[in-house]
């Protein structure tokens, strides 16, 4: 497939996608999240993904001036994009077998907020900022922002980010435990880099499972919990990378993990 809205690269195991509307300041479309959706449905043996945005943001929202056959404007219209390009993606992103970092640099708005948030770890520069600004254009957060701003940084702030609609800069993002760290920003891509080739070194299985417990955790119970574990741990249990990695306690050396 040939992609019109972002770039795909491979670094040894490390998909990176990198948003490409750098003129819009990465401006979201239903195709670009298309695009993303194809482009995680064909890992090709990537044991981890990166997601940046090219230029000056990682990505301000959705493109309410884009042109095309499906406009993102009206409420009809809004829905259309969501459900049948936007939501889906998501969805794929939170399922995904392999780990995710997003590095974001400028502005992380709406759907382009969501985006950032979805990963295991997202890196932000110093002058990054996250924004929800539904409540200026009166309209409602999406992209599973509600769901995600409550349990990432609890009611309170969430509330803040949603009603009063003002930008989070990186500092206070990792203060707040909005992402994992900021860095000078010229640093944002580089950090992102090694901390998605470390993950991708890792074993793949079972950082797959941990994502997926992470998630079903958020909305289930602890006895629910304690089954699931038992079960991932069965299934990890048995994967060659498991076997490497009590080997190499044994033996005092460091793990190689492939993968498997």
């Amino acid at each position: 497939m040939t992609y019109e809205t972002i770039l795909t690269a491979r670094d040894g195991d490390v998909l990176t996608i990198t948003l490409n509307r750098p003129d819009r300041l990465n401006a979201a479309t239903p195709e670009m999240f298309e695009e993303i959706g194809h482009a995680v449905d064909h890992l090709d043996g990537a044991r981890a993904v990166l997601i940046h945005g090219e230029g000056r943001g990682f990505c301000s929202g959705a493109d309410l001036a884009a042109r095309g056959e499906r406009p993102l404007t009206g409420g009809e219209g809004a829905y259309a994009a969501l459900t049948g390009s936007f939501n889906p993606t998501m969805l794929k992103l939170s399922r995904l077998p392999v780990p995710i970092v997003t590095a974001v640099n400028g502005p992380a708005a709406g759907i382009g907020c969501s985006l950032a948030l979805a990963a295991d770890f997202c890196i932000a520069g110093e002058s990054a900022y996250f924004l929800q600004a539904f409540v200026n254009i009166g309209l409602v957060p999406d992209g599973g922002a509600s769901w995600m701003l409550a349990r990432l940084i609890g009611k309170a702030r969430a509330t803040e980010m949603m009603l009063l609609g003002e930008r989070i800069h990186g500092p206070k993002a990792a203060e707040w435990g909005l992402v994992h760290k900021s860095v000078a920003d010229d640093a944002v891509l580089g950090e992102a880099r090694t901390l998605a080739a470390r993950l991708a070194a890792g074993p793949t299985m079972a950082i797959g499972l941990m994502r997926q417990g992470l998630a079903e955790a958020l909305d289930g119970d602890y006895a629910a919990a304690l089954q699931r574990e038992a079960e991932n741990q069965r299934q990890a249990g048995n994967s060659a990378d498991a076997i490497e990695g009590a080997a190499s306690f044994l033996m005092k050396r460091k793990a190689v993990f492939r993968g498997a």
